[in-house]
C-alpha cells in the first residue's frame, strides 16, 4: 500500500515541527544544510522493517527500534547528496499497526521529508486504516487495484513499481492477488522505454519456504520472463543479501532498520545509485564496526 509523502517546504516543515514538537534538534540547521546540498536524480535511499512502536522505549530482539530509526535519519540527512526519493519498504509498525505506532513513525521521519519525497509501502505488521489515518493531509488513496494500493515512480533512468503485499495484519505471509499482478504486467508493458524495478515487502518463495508471497509462482514467472524488469527489491526477512535469478533478474533483500533475526547480520539502510546499465548499492550498517559497513554491490542489467 504505497503512500507518497511530498517533500516539505521550509515553511511547512517548521509549522509541523512547531505544532507537533517534532525533531527539534534538526530544526535550527536543517534547511541551511539542505540549501547547499546537491540533489542527485539517480540516487535513492531504502529503509525497510522499521517496526516503530508507539512507546519509544519499546525493545525487541535486544534493539530499541526508535533509536535505530533516529540514527538512520541522522545518517541520511548527513549524506553528501539529496536523493531523488526515499523508499521505506514495509513493516513500518511494530506488530499490529496500532494508531500510536504510525504517529510515532511519522514524527521520526519528519526531518527526512525536508530532504526528498518519501514513498511508504506496507508489510504484514501494518494495518491499512490506521496507516492512512496517520497521514490524512499527504496523499490520496490509489484506486488502480481494488483493496490494494500501488504506485509508479518514474525516475530518470528507471521506472519503480511499488506493490502492496499486505494480506492479513499479523500473519507472516503476504499476497498480491490476481488483479495486482495483472496491473503490474499491464503497466510494465506500457513503459518499454526504461528498465523496470519492482519493490515489494514480501520475498519470493522460490524454494517453497513459508512466509513469503503466496503468489510467488506467478510473480517469478512474470519477473523472469519480462526482461525489462531488472531487479526485485524486498524486505521482510531481515537479512541483507543480493543474489541473481538464473534468467538474470537481480534479487535484493534489504537490511532491516530495526532488528535482525540472525545474530551478526547488519541492520541499517541502503543507498542505491542508478546508471545506464545497472545500479550500485551501498550498505550503511548501523554498527560502525560491522564488516559489511560500506559494502558495495554492483548490479548489471540483463539485456532486453
Amino acid at each position: 500500500m504505497p503512500l507518497t509523502l511530498p517533500q516539505l517546504s521550509r515553511r511547512e516543515f517548521l509549522k509541523r515541527a512547531a505544532l507537533a514538537g517534532t525533531a527539534a534538534s534538526f530544526v535550527p540547521s536543517l534547511f541551511a544544510e539542505l540549501a547547499v546540498k546537491p540533489g542527485d536524480p539517480d540516487t535513492f535511499f531504502f529503509l525497510s522493517d522499521t517496526h516503530i512502536a508507539g512507546e519509544a522505549a519499546t525493545i525487541s530482539h535486544g534493539v530499541n527500534m526508535t533509536n535505530h530509526l533516529s540514527t538512520v535519519v541522522r545518517e541520511v540527512l548527513a549524506w553528501p547528496v539529496a536523493p531523488a526519493a526515499i523508499i521505506v519498504n514495509g513493516d513500518l509498525a511494530f506488530k499490529l499497526g496500532l494508531a500510536g505506532d504510525y504517529t510515532a513513525f511519522g514524527k521520526l521521519i519528519e526531518p527526512l521529508r525536508a530532504l526528498a519525497p518519501m514513498h511508504l509501502t506496507l508489510g504484514n505488521h501494518d494495518q491499512r486504516d490506521n496507516f492512512w489515518q496517520a497521514f490524512p493531509l499527504d496523499a490520496t488513496k490509489s484506486e488502480s487495484v481494488p483493496q490494494k494500493q500501488v504506485a509508479i515512480l518514474s525516475g530518470a533512468r528507471a521506472n519503480w513499481f511499488l506493490l502492496d503485499s499486505l494480506d492479513i495484519t499479523g500473519k507472516y505471509a503476504g499476497q498480491l492477488g490476481a488483479a495486482q499482478i495483472e496491473w503490474l504486467v499491464r503497466e510494465i508493458e506500457a513503459r518499454p522505454d526504461k528498465p523496470a524495478l519492482v519493490v515489494c515487502h514480501h520475498h519470493l518463495d522460490r524454494l517453497g519456504e513459508v512466509g513469503g508471497l503466496k503468489d510467488s509462482t506467478a510473480m517469478i514467472e512474470l519477473l523472469a520472463n519480462h526482461r525489462q524488469v531488472k531487479a526485485f527489491i524486498y524486505g521482510h526477512t531481515h537479512n541483507w543479501h543480493v543474489s541473481q535469478h538464473e534468467k538474470g533478474l537481480h534479487l535484493v533483500n534489504l537490511p532491516p532498520t530495526a532488528y535482525v533475526f540472525e545474530p551478526g547480520r547488519p541492520s541499517g539502510w541502503v543507498c542505491a545509485k542508478l546508471s545506464d546499465n545497472g545500479a550500485e548499492l551501498e550498505l550503511r550498517s548501523l554498527d560502525q564496526k560491522h564488516p559489511e559497513l560500506g559494502q558495495m554491490k554492483r548490479l548489471e542489467w540483463r539485456t532486453s
